[in-house]
């Protein structure tokens, strides 16, 4: 996949440093080349459920797929948040 700038995309696999899982929705902000020539990048910001943003991370394009018309978005709240 081959995704498209500003495109909303779920993760394919947990990210536990960012504290994201399978499955959580992101929006591909950038499209980068990997250094050593692996698979391409992709800079992915990820928003709560009131739109600000909580995290941007680069994952290998291979890790993200895009929504579907059967995809149905969920809330799954933090143990951090207030």
């Amino acid at each position: 996949m081959i995704p498209k700038l500003y495109q909303r995309v779920a993760l394919r696999r947990d990210v536990v440093e960012h504290g994201l899982r399978r499955g959580d929705v992101a929006v591909v902000v950038d499209r980068v080349p990997h250094p050593k020539g692996g698979p391409r990048g992709c800079v992915l910001e990820v928003f709560n459920a009131l739109d600000e943003s909580v995290a941007v991370l680069v994952v290998p394009q291979t890790d993200i797929e895009p929504l579907r018309a059967d995809d149905r978005l969920s809330v799954r709240r933090l143990a951090s948040a207030g």
